[in-house]
């Protein structure tokens, strides 16, 4: 019978699964050793790949953010272009 051996996707993807169910490191680390043995990863890789996953995530939402502040900016251009345009056909208007 032969033995699996994880590739570094597979627990790359594990990870996740661990860091998603809001598992710590050291956790994830503990269930990688138990399933695997000699194949899983260290602690200090687990935790690694955890702040990388962080850092996506922080990234990730502050992008949103700022994607949300530059359409509601461009918004707010195009409401006061409209209102500006208003008060110029209202002026022109009253003066004919």
């Amino acid at each position: 019978m032969s033995v699996y051996e994880p590739n570094s996707r597979h627990l790359r993807e594990v990870l996740i699964f661990c860091f998603n169910m809001k598992k710590s490191a050291a956790e994830a680390h503990r269930m990688l050793s138990n399933t695997y043995g000699e194949a899983a990863i260290s602690e200090r890789t687990c935790r690694e790949w955890f702040q990388h996953f962080k850092k996506v995530i922080l990234t990730s939402k502050t992008a949103g953010i700022a994607v949300e502040e530059r359409r509601f900016s461009k918004m707010q251009n195009w409401r006061h272009y409209l209102i500006k345009t208003r008060v110029k056909i209202k002026k022109n208007w009253h003066d004919h």
